[in-house]
């Protein structure tokens, strides 16, 4: 046999061993697969990583676009890549600034219990970099707890926010563990976040949304949830000098309609825009309807106090 055919048998092995672990890695860590497609796809639209200085460690954020900042928190155990499928009809018309929230991604700190107090903290240091004028947030879940927060802390930095399937009350699912323990138990959460029309899960995702739930920033916010309380805010909200809208997808039933009244009970300027057959994460599930959804919100004026 000569050299040249060694050579060629010797790269075609290669390969396959390349494409093989490829195939074992996708399998065995489709999230991580996914999150990093994702954060291609950032790349793609335009957006550029970077990080900014912080007392809890390096923080991670996506940024690109001209014009009004519109900042873009995600929920727990996500990562900044979630958006992806929206933003490229925002950066035309924005200044898109997407960050890994603390502890999530790219963002420190690697390790220890994670609490709210933290993702603030992590927000706050990514909104001192760039300019600033007041910025419009959309916080998802986890998200749109931290961006009330941080209006509630910083009304002359915010000019709106958009709350996207979550808050800053307790919620009313108590029965509801975010940490499935087996492949069953996250299938059966699964139909708590989606539309019962979605598309099913393939049990190796769910096997991966075990391991990421029980290894990943969610254990970490659990063995923090003792100091969740402060930053809690049942009955704080009536003097919010911020407009909110609410963009629910209504099959959600982690955080129902009902959970959503309850903040515009509370909130003194307030608007909502529900999404049908679309569940908990909309900008995932159901990316057309929610982006023209958001777009069509933001093209509004901000919702104003009612007439008394």
């Amino acid at each position: 046999m000569s050299v040249g055919a060694r050579v060629g048998i010797g790269a075609a092995a290669l390969v396959l061993v390349v494409l093989a672990v490829g195939v074992w890695y996708v399998w065995k860590r489709p999230l991580s697969v996914y999150a990093a497609f994702n954060r291609r796809t950032l790349a793609g639209a335009g957006l550029t990583e970077t990080t900014a200085d912080s007392p809890i460690g390096k923080q991670a954020f996506w940024t690109g676009g001209a014009g009004p900042t519109l900042v873009l928190l995600h929920g727990a155990g996500d990562s900044a890549g979630t958006w992806a499928s929206i933003v490229d009809k925002l950066v035309p018309r924005y200044r898109v600034v997407i960050p890994d929230l603390a502890g999530h991604g790219h963002s420190g700190p690697p390790d220890g219990p994670l609490s709210v107090g933290q993702m603030l903290s992590g927000l706050e240091a990514v909104l001192r970099q760039g300019p600033q004028e007041p910025v419009i947030i959309v916080g998802n879940s986890l998200g749109a707890w931290v961006a009330l927060l941080y209006a509630k802390q910083h009304p002359d930095r915010v000019a709106r926010v958009v709350l996207v399937n979550g808050g800053a009350l307790v919620g009313e699912r108590s029965d509801l563990s975010l940490m499935p323990k087996t492949r069953e138990e996250a299938a059966a959460l699964m139909t708590q976040l989606r539309d019962p029309a979605a598309d099913p899960i393939p049990g190796y995702v769910l096997d991966d949304v075990v391991r990421e739930a029980n290894a990943g920033p969610i254990a970490r916010i659990y063995a923090a949830a003792g100091s969740a309380g402060e930053f809690v805010l049942d009955g704080k909200l009536g003097n919010l000098a911020v407009p909110v809208d609410l963009i629910w997808g209504e099959s959600d039933k982690l955080f129902g309609l009902s959970y959503a009244q309850r903040m515009m009970a509370q909130l003194p300027a307030s608007r909502l825009t529900t999404i049908p057959t679309c569940g908990h994460v909309p900008h995932q599930e159901c990316p057309t309807r929610f982006r023209a959804s958001l777009l069509d919100v933001l093209m509004m004026p901000p919702p104003m106090p009612p007439v008394k």
